[in-house]
């Protein structure tokens, strides 16, 4: 009940803020080369006060140090700071530049949402040259919605600068610097006789005040938005402000002016009033009827040290007709610009300083001082004026704070000793109810005013009563920090808009630059009471609080629900609040109340029971282990499974500490999820899943882990009248969520679960007495639903085989206590037990196979969890669908898969490496499913992931290839046939179509972003692509002729998952495709190949005009249409052509070709076909001489032999050499065999006769001996 200091909000980027407002002061200095980039000036007069200073020792200046080394914390007090009201907006100016933080919400590390203040906008606000940020306000507008609670519409911020100019944007109202600007806004009034305050926007001058209406500026504000969205809306920033009604005093009789405060309108005594005509008019003065209202401005400065003015209302007012408003919307963004900033908007004519004329300044109306505070050495500095307009604190350079009466005109306290400080007030109402409940008419609530002050120079921050109060709180806060007070709330607020409105503002607020954390200071109302009676009255205050809240039920509920209580503590108290009200007159009892206490009681003896049950050092031993006979077996047959899949899922993974299942179950969590009905009985509220695995885990984990009397806990448990099944349910989700812990120690918690379960279905209204034999018990049938829905696969098939073993030990006794078989009963439960249990072995395998990591460097993904119900919901397909996710996530190539499926029929190895064990399980689970995963059925469903998966990521051509891979691999042409015309008309077409427009328009193999931008992806992506779309093509058309051959393949499932609803199989869908149009396949795949080859060689050319109109618009229609094809025959003027073409110079071409790439074997192979052999001769003896040419000449490892032998080189063989040119050559880099054999190839085919025979003989000697020389 004291005076605090509560953090509400922190402040991000503070570092962020101060470089860039400060960017010109980061390389100033060149002679201080110690500092890093972003450091600035150190203050050394704050480190030599720290050091001095007894509050600040050892470890604290340790702190200071570290926390500001490498930056200077003084930064803020050389800025001009404002913060909203409602805490929304936060404004940080210095000279030219501001930055703009809003409020945003983030949940911190412990998962509690808090409000930040985060940077929204940084700029330059100043468009005069040399005019920089004097003063800064931020507004808040209410909105006029009928629907609004009382949050602001919109906040305007409020700039003014050392130019004159006030802009949210306004024009020019004096020539003068900006000294301060302030705000008034509507407060409700407190007594019937106070005078309404009108909403006001003062501006202060050097020598004049400017007075802006809040009413006329708030429509004006409004309007001017709406015509800015508008303007946005049509591309336009051009606007037409409505004009402003303002006033323009000029306030005289001082010699300096530094800060102003606008009391408001007030209306003067009768008795005040002829006091001041007698002494203003002299004894004759006359006197009006009524007072006249007066506007009451305070100014601080020198000459005198405060001056008060009196202006008479009814004075006309001027109207400013240039206003250029702005109004701060980050959604216009299409006004942004360096000069206007996040405020502006201007009209683009005015925007240039060339063409901008100022408009003409009004002059001000004299308004002379009425009276003033005289003191010629002293000068103030700021006023604050308190939130009821009657008091005022004021600074001084003398470093005194001087409390004034403004009513009065007096000075009423002083403070001294503080240098430098920031004022603020803080008001607090007196709480409801606290004089409501007088006998006579409630009295009106009280107020009281508490004067805030910061002293930076001592770090302290001082909260005092007003007027004559004592110093009720004293926080020590650092040397840098600000203390923000805006002295209003929203504007746009009226006595009829106000009804209902919950204003959330804050009064003062301390913001911190070291941490950003912004704080706000909370006084209790009975802090300002008087000296003699404030203990009392603290006393008295809480007393009535404690009362008021113990006489409802709420105490009780409030207290139970506390974490940290003991329970013994809960329990007292509860016992003797039940005690009390027991002794009570019974008609004066709260039954509701007295039946709270006795039910809490209760339960608070069950948790403290259970916890010593848990505590206790003896066990049971088991008596019915004889009905568990032959689980061993199971348990040995299912070990290396269970072991496996125990390894997989004990991965390291990150949980958090209260989610721990060990973790202590608190009183207050299990008070509320148990209730007690009226009968006395107690009865478990189902809550969140986490709270119910707590409370299962502190009822049950200790029975199970065989730590705990399980008969007793059981025992304990039944005397409350908890009912069977819901300890049922308790015991299943602890069992199936404590999975890991299980595995440690299966057979134990194995016997443990059994005679569990043996001796909750014993107990009353478990299994029903008159349970009719030819149907299914509940009681089990709540088991085997639990298992079936559940993920965890091991636990789920252990406490199926369990319950299976009870199943039967019940039957049995149930059997021979009639002394006769129930052969229906028996076979009934127990099939149904038999069919689970066959099930849940399949989903261990299964989820082992899943839980198989991926390798690294590959897509991943997570792992899928499956459990019965998931299969038998996901259809025929959902089995192999999860596998095909399976491979996809282990990058499995289709022919290792391959490989896998034809050895399942195989023995295991004894490999135990990675891969030999993935191919273990895999075959593992293709044995339990040999109908569900067929290799048809498991290479559709993989075909169709990769599918899916590039088509996610079309950059990933390798998924498409082993897409069709995995189609190639199917053996059924009906299946083969369906997944194509599915692939192509789902996935392929659109973009093949998209691929051969884009070449149909640039004529040639398009660039890379071409590609992006029109299919989708890259170039060599696009390349891939069209390389399996031939593939799919081709699939598709021996497919289509396949079918008539084969008959369709017929899909069928295991006996046990037969109950399998859901969505139809891709291999069923496949097989419910319509057949294809041969032709058109047969079309489309020629283009296919047309697209690739031009993608793969780069050639230009236009695939599309390729074909008459009949074959372009038969393409990319459905496959299944019958379309008008081309006629097939070829064009004549082409077969002219081609007649007319030899042949033979393409067979020498294509030899020449193969010579130049060094392919020489494969040219040998074409040059037999060649019919004239001396014109080839001809070709290839220039060849070679290329190839001699580079050897000899441009070779960069030229040897001496070779150049000896080139100077023994016949004169016109050296010249002949020299002019051939050998980058003509694709590889000029051959073998010198090579060539020498190119050369005895020559001297064959050329005849003894030829012209060139000679030369011929001269290269077969050079090749000759360089090879020697080699």
């Amino acid at each position: 009940m004291s005076c605090c200091l509560l953090e509400f909000c922190r402040v991000q980027e503070l570092k962020t803020v101060r470089d860039f407002l400060f960017q010109s002061q980061k390389t100033d200095p060149p002679e201080d080369k110690n500092q890093t980039e972003n450091e600035l000036s150190w203050d050394t007069s704050d480190w030599e006060s720290a050091w001095d200073n007894n509050d600040h020792k050892g470890d604290d200046a340790t702190t200071v140090e570290e926390e500001g080394a490498g930056q200077s914390i003084t930064w803020m007090q050389d800025c001009v700071v404002s913060l909203s009201p409602c805490s929304d907006l936060l404004v940080v100016a210095r000279e030219q530049k501001a930055v703009f933080l809003s409020a945003k919400w983030r949940t911190d590390d412990s998962g509690r949402e808090e409000m930040t203040l985060a940077v929204s906008w940084s700029g330059t606000l100043s468009t005069e040259e040399g005019e920089c940020v004097s003063s800064v306000i931020c507004v808040p507008l209410a909105s006029q919605k009928r629907s609004s609670t009382g949050r602001p519409d919109w906040t305007c911020v409020v700039v003014g600068f050392s130019s004159g100019y006030v802009r949210f944007y306004t024009e020019l109202l004096n020539e003068d610097p900006v000294l301060r600007l302030k705000c008034r806004t509507y407060e409700i009034p407190r007594h019937p006789g106070v005078t309404e305050q009108h909403e006001e926007l003062s501006i202060l001058y050097p020598s004049a005040l400017v007075t802006i209406d809040g009413f006329s500026l708030f429509q004006s504000l409004r309007a001017c938005r709406n015509q800015v969205a508008r303007a946005a809306a049509a591309g336009s920033d051009a606007i037409q402000p409505p004009p402003l009604a303002y006033k323009k005093w000029g306030l005289q009789d001082m010699d300096t002016i530094v800060d102003h405060s606008s009391v408001g309108i007030m209306t003067l005594c009768v008795f005040d009033q002829m006091k001041n005509a007698s002494i203003l008019g002299g004894f004759h003065a006359s006197v009006k009827g009524s007072p006249p209202a007066m506007s009451q401005y305070i100014a601080v400065g020198g000459g005198p040290y405060t001056g008060f003015y009196y202006a008479v209302e009814g004075s006309s007012q001027p109207l400013l007709s240039h206003v250029a408003l702005a109004v701060a919307s980050k959604l216009t963004s299409a006004l942004f610009s360096a000069a206007s900033g996040w405020l502006g908007w201007k009209n683009k004519n005015e925007e240039d300083p060339a063409q901008k004329q100022k408009p003409k300044v009004e002059p001000a109306t004299p308004l002379a001082v009425r009276f003033g505070l005289p003191d010629s050495r002293r000068h103030g500095e700021s006023i604050c004026l308190s939130p009821c307009n009657t008091l005022a604190g004021v600074t001084d350079d003398f470093g005194r704070v001087t409390l004034l009466d403004l009513a009065r005109g007096i000075a009423i306290r002083m403070w001294k000793g503080y240098r430098d400080a920031q004022l603020g007030w803080v008001q607090v109402s007196e709480g409801r109810g606290e004089r409501e409940s007088s006998p006579s008419a409630p009295l009106p609530r009280r107020h009281a005013q508490f004067l805030v002050i910061y002293a930076p120079r001592r770090g302290i921050l001082e909260v005092w009563g007003t007027q004559q109060g004592p110093r009720v709180g004293a926080f020590t806060v650092g040397k840098h920090c600000r203390l923000l007070y805006a002295g209003y709330r929203l504007m746009g607020v009226n006595s009829v808009t106000s009804q209902g409105w919950q204003l959330h503002t804050q009064q003062v607020c301390l913001l911190d630059p070291t941490t950003g954390a912004l704080r706000t200071v909370t006084v209790p109302f009975h802090l300002a009471l008087s000296d003699k009676k404030s203990e009392r009255a603290k006393d008295m205050h809480l007393l009535k609080k404690l009362t008021t809240i113990l006489r409802s039920r709420d105490a009780l509920e409030s207290l139970l629900s506390n974490k940290n209580a003991p329970v013994s503590c809960l329990t007292n108290i509860t016992r003797a609040l039940h005690d009390s009200l027991k002794e009570r007159d019974p008609e004066a009892v709260d039954e509701a109340l007295l039946q709270l206490c006795s039910s809490q009681l209760k339960l608070l003896q069950l948790y403290t029971d259970i916890q010593q049950l848990h505590s206790a050092a003896d066990t049971d031993t088991s008596s019915e282990l004889d009905s568990l006979e032959g689980i061993e077996e199971d348990l040995s047959r299912l070990g290396p499974t269970l072991q496996r899949y125990a390894q997989l899922t004990s991965r390291p993974s990150v949980s958090f500490a209260q989610d721990s299942p060990d973790s202590p179950l608190p009183a207050r969590a299990f008070l509320s999820q148990l209730e007690c009905t009226e009968d006395g009985e107690v009865r478990v509220v189902r809550g969140a899943d986490t709270e119910w695995n707590q409370l299962g885990s502190f009822l049950f984990w200790g029975c199970l882990s065989g730590e705990s009397p399980l008969r007793r806990v059981c025992d304990t448990l039944q005397q409350t009248g908890v009912s069977p099944q819901q300890l049922l349910s308790l015991l299943l989700s602890v069992w199936l969520h404590r999975e890991k812990d299980v595995l440690k120690k299966p057979e134990e918690t194995v016997r443990n679960l059994h005679t569990l379960l043996i001796t909750l279905s014993n107990m009353k209204g478990a299994v029903e007495e008159s349970w009719d034999p030819q149907s299914v018990s509940p009681w089990w049938q709540q088991v085997r639903t639990a298992c079936v829905q559940s993920h965890s696969a091991a636990a789920a098939l252990l406490a199926a085989l369990v319950a299976h073993y009870a199943v039967k030990a019940s039957i049995t006794s149930r059997a021979d206590s009639k002394l006769q078989s129930e052969w229906e009963a028996v076979s009934l439960e127990l099939e149904q037990w038999a069919v689970c249990v066959r099930q849940l072995e399949d989903v261990l395998v299964l989820q082992t196979l899943l839980w198989v990591p991926p390798p690294q460097g590959t897509a991943g993904g997570a792992t899928a969890q499956c459990s019965v119900k998931t299969l038998l919901e996901g259809g025929r397909g959902g089995i192999a669908d999860s596998i095909a996710k399976w491979v996809f996530r282990q990058d499995l190539a289709p022919e290792r898969l391959k490989e896998i499926l034809q050895r399942r029929e195989e023995k295991e190895g004894d490999d135990n490496s990675e891969q030999s064990e993935q191919r273990r399980l895999l075959v593992a689970v293709c044995r339990r499913f040999p109908d569900s995963l067929s290799p048809d059925l498991l290479f559709a469903h993989c075909c169709w992931e990769y599918v899916v998966q590039w088509n996610k990521d079309p950059e990933e051509g390798r998924y498409l290839c082993w897409a069709v891979e995995h189609l190639k691999l199917v053996s059924s042409p009906h299946i083969q046939l369906g997944i194509s015309s599915m692939m192509w008309s789902t996935f392929i077409v659109k973009r093949f179509s998209a691929a051969a427009f884009l070449m149909e328009k640039v004529g040639k193999a398009p660039k890379d972003r071409l590609c992006r931008r029109d299919v989708g992806m890259g170039d060599k992506a696009m390349t891939s692509f069209l390389g399996s779309c031939v593939q799919l093509l081709q699939i598709l058309m021996e497919a289509d002729s396949g079918v008539e051959e084969v008959p369709p393949p017929e899909l069928c499932v295991e006996e046990v998952w037969c109950g399998a609803e859901g969505p139809a199989s891709i291999a069923e869908l496949a097989l419910e495709q319509r057949g294809v149009h041969y032709p058109l396949v047969q079309h489309h795949c020629l283009l296919a190949s047309l697209l690739y080859a031009a993608m793969t060689f780069s050639l230009r050319v236009k695939p599309l005009s390729l074909f008459d109109s009949k074959g372009k618009n038969a393409f990319f229609r459905d496959l299944t249409s019958i379309q008008l094809m081309p006629s097939g025959d070829m064009d004549p003027g082409l077969v002219l052509l081609r007649k007319e073409v030899n042949p033979d110079i393409l067979r020498r071409h294509l030899v020449c070709e193969l010579y130049s790439q060094g392919l020489d074997l494969r040219a040998e192979e074409a040059m037999l076909e060649v019919e004239d052999k001396d014109v080839l001769g001809s070709q290839l003896l220039v060849l070679t001489g290329q190839r001699l040419s580079y050897s000899l000449l441009h070779s960069q490892s030229q040897t001496q032999p070779a150049m000896e032998l080139l100077a023994r080189l016949p004169p016109t063989l050296c010249t002949w050499l020299k002019a051939m040119d050998p980058s003509e050559l694709r590889c000029p880099m051959v073998p010198l065999s090579q060539s020498s054999r190119l050369v005895s190839r020559l001297i064959e085919i050329l005849p003894e006769n030829h012209g060139q025979y000679s030369l011929a003989l001269h290269l077969l000697e050079a090749v000759e001996a360089l090879t020697t020389e080699d």
